[in-house]
């Protein structure tokens, strides 16, 4: 069984028309069948894939953005999302309840205010969508993170009653906190169409008190900033972003969630 580390190699530290081409390359390599999202706009242009998994009529979207931002390396941001979802693609069909399909999304332009992710919703609408997970930054910590979660949701009930089920306690092994200033990912373009839609991270445990200030207090966040923030956000965006850096435990962790909440939508 590959680890989604092995996965996350396929892009770390390339320019991102080479990782959108390692993703579509890996799915066609493993005969997987994908449907192609080609887009050119003012913005930007580039190439989203997506994957179903299961038939049913409601649909689960799993987003990972394929790109990263110039000069990083862009393994945590967000070569490990890519890599954990490509780790879980095999094993997924025997998870999927009846009447779910689960959509794995590989997003281009996330880095441009999510033209990918707002590309696709535009081009073909959020129709059975009940819900979506962006992964960003899963690579480094032992704690999971909701965000955009202002209001609770059938989704985040589910997301709250699997992460309950693998052990991990509220506001220690896993956070549900509302939305997040300055910062954003994939789900936001489905969020904007109605969709309850969130952002899935991951923290070191022993730093969340000092991301809750260093998130929802600007000024001090700015000084922050100029000193050094604290992980995962060390790396973000930096040439330091690179696969040395990724704990495989964070990514296992991340991808024992997936799997917990696809199961528990059947339930």
């Amino acid at each position: 069984m590959t680890a989604p580390l092995d996965f996350a190699r396929l892009l770390t530290d390339r320019p991102n028309p080479e990782r959108e081409a390692a993703v579509a390359r890996h799915l066609e390599a493993c005969g997987v069948p994908f449907t192609r999202h080609r887009f050119e706009t003012a913005e930007g242009r580039g190439e989203t894939f997506a994957v179903d998994v299961g038939a049913g009529d409601r649909v689960l979207v799993l987003c990972a953005h394929h790109d990263a931002v110039p000069g990083s390396p862009g393994a945590n941001d967000n070569a490990a999302a890519v890599g954990i979802l490509l780790h879980l693609l095999p094993h997924l069909a025997p998870r999927v309840p009846p009447g779910l399909r689960v959509r794995l999304l590989f997003t281009a332009c996330e880095e441009r205010d999510f033209l990918g992710a707002r590309e696709y919703v535009r081009e073909r609408g959020v129709a059975g969508i009940a819900g979506v997970l962006s992964l960003e930054l899963c690579g480094i910590g032992d704690s999971l993170v909701v965000w955009d979660a202002g209001e609770e949701s059938a989704l985040t009930r589910v997301v709250r009653r699997a992460f309950d089920s693998l052990g991990l306690v509220n506001d220690e092994g896993y956070h549900v906190v509302g939305r997040i200033p300055r910062f954003g990912s994939d789900h936001r373009a489905f969020a904007a169409a109605g969709v309850p839609a969130y952002g899935l991270t991951v923290i070191p445990r022993a730093n969340a008190d000092t991301l809750r200030r260093f998130i929802w207090r600007p000024r001090w966040g700015a000084l922050r900033f100029l000193l050094r923030r604290p992980a995962p956000f060390d790396t973000y965006h930096t040439s330091g972003d690179g696969l040395a850096t990724l704990e495989p435990r964070a990514l296992t962790l991340t991808a024992r969630a997936l799997e917990a909440v696809i199961e528990a939508l059947g339930r």
